[in-house]
């Protein structure tokens, strides 16, 4: 866990100059006054950036992005198709708004190479969970962050909002091989509480202010007095952006326009099943995030395990899911931000074509929808298909690493460059069978 100025430490008026460089590590990363003084430099320049909504519990795809209206009654379900923006394209009848964004976003359909296995790892990481357990594969946002860094030193280039989750396997994976100093900053707990001003009292941060005064005897050579003032100037933006709550401010939705939160819809904090709830602020913070600085941020979204009654869970929670993902789409391009961020919404895998007695859909690894968007992708576009009952792919079938790869790519980061783990060995970042998705990057 990283604390940015923890509580616990004082810092009284007596300490030395040495003492104040020390507060340069406790910066993210560990960023020293050098580094952090240069990040400052290039803060405002845009960045790439990646959003990626996983979908705990796997959802259905034939009820959402690949309903086959002319399958039999136990694989096509209640559902209707909607004719979307994008001529060709049918979405559910659940999601009329993102049938109306779907000109900004590409869908593709027939997503394989998954596992059966309830977990996040795939998504996150590339690799399924028992591999991630014995090799510590990391999470792809700690991967960002060895490469690429932070933006600005005062925004961690990685924030997860998953929240903790009831079945383990749902949550977020770390930083692996590489380390705990490319962990995400977790919204769920105190990572971002300590960076916050209004957790430091302040006689503390009086005494800190006091440190950056005393700069201190070489101040009686008068041909130097120039040259320290320089110094002190630099030591005073050092502990402006120490000090700063830029992140906390990001992560607030208050201070966003009522008129937008309303468009995302607030949905709810409180989980479903043993997986994530539909909270649509998240969808909001996390776009108000990448404009901050972070260059990715995770979010866990619904609870989409179907076995049972999946049409009636579906029905109740598909209209909060397309008021929030369109919402966000649509908010990336109004922003200017589609050049630039990527949006990937998916889960672990389908569910099964035959409607099982209890009329809910059980695990199906053989293919899954994703939707992505932004990244400056091409979009408006249907990849890829499966077979008559959404079994399997039919055409053009893409591996999920692909998926990730596409998103490297976005990143401007090569998916097969080679990385240095905690013990300074060179690891490639991905398998050199993943490639990003032709369709996407042409």
């Amino acid at each position: 866990m990283r604390k940015f100025i923890g509580p616990s430490r004082r810092f009284c008026g007596g300490l030395s100059r040495r003492s104040f460089l020390q507060v340069g590590t406790l910066a993210l990363g560990g960023l020293s006054l050098p580094q952090i003084l240069q990040a400052e430099q290039r803060t405002g320049s845009s960045h790439k950036a990646v959003i990626m909504v996983y979908l705990s519990g796997g959802i259905s795809h034939q009820d959402t992005f690949d309903l086959k209206p002319d399958a039999p009654d136990e694989v096509r379900g209640e559902f209707q198709p909607i004719a979307s923006a994008v001529p060709g394209l049918d979405v559910c009848e659940l999601l009329p708004r993102i049938a109306q964004v779907t000109d900004k976003c590409s869908i593709i359909r027939s997503v394989v190479g998954q596992r059966d296995e309830h977990s996040s790892f795939q998504n996150l990481t590339g690799y399924p969970m028992r591999s991630v357990e014995q090799d510590r594969y990391p999470n792809f946002g700690s991967v960002v962050a060895k490469v690429q860094g932070p933006t600005d030193p005062v925004v961690p280039p990685f924030v997860d909002l998953f929240p903790t989750m009831q079945h383990r396997p749902y949550n977020s994976t770390g930083a692996g091989y590489l380390g705990s100093a490319y962990r995400q900053v977790r919204a769920d707990g105190e990572d971002v509480a300590s960076m916050s001003l209004r957790y430091i009292e302040r006689p503390q941060f009086e005494s800190r202010q006091a440190l950056l005064q005393r700069i201190d005897d070489v101040r009686r050579f008068a041909d130097q007095n120039r040259l320290l003032e320089d110094v002190d100037e630099s030591y005073r933006s050092a502990f402006e952006v120490l000090t700063s709550s830029k992140l906390v401010d990001a992560m607030d939705v208050e201070r966003a326009d009522p008129k937008l939160r309303e468009r995302y819809g607030k949905g709810s904090s409180n989980h479903l099943g043993d997986g994530a709830p539909m909270w649509n602020d998240q969808l909001l913070i996390a776009r108000q995030l990448v404009e901050a600085g972070v260059r990715v941020v995770t979010v866990a979204y619904g609870f989409w395990d179907t076995h049972g009654n999946n049409f009636g869970h579906l029905k109740h929670h598909l209209p909060t899911f397309d008021t929030g993902i369109s919402a966000l789409v649509q908010d990336l391009f109004d922003r200017g931000l589609d050049r630039d961020v990527t949006v990937v919404v998916w889960g672990e895998f389908g569910r099964t074509p035959k409607i099982n007695k209890d009329a809910g859909r059980d695990h199906w690894a053989p293919v899954q929808s994703v939707l992505m968007a932004g990244g400056g992708m091409p979009v408006g576009q249907v990849i890829g298909s499966t077979d008559k009952t959404a079994a399997y792919a039919d055409s053009r079938p893409i591996d999920y690493r692909d998926v990730l790869a596409t998103v490297y790519h976005n990143l401007g980061i090569d998916p097969h460059t080679f990385v240095r783990d905690i013990n300074d060995r060179p690891v490639t970042v991905m398998p050199e069978s993943a490639r990003p998705i032709r369709e996407l990057t042409a």
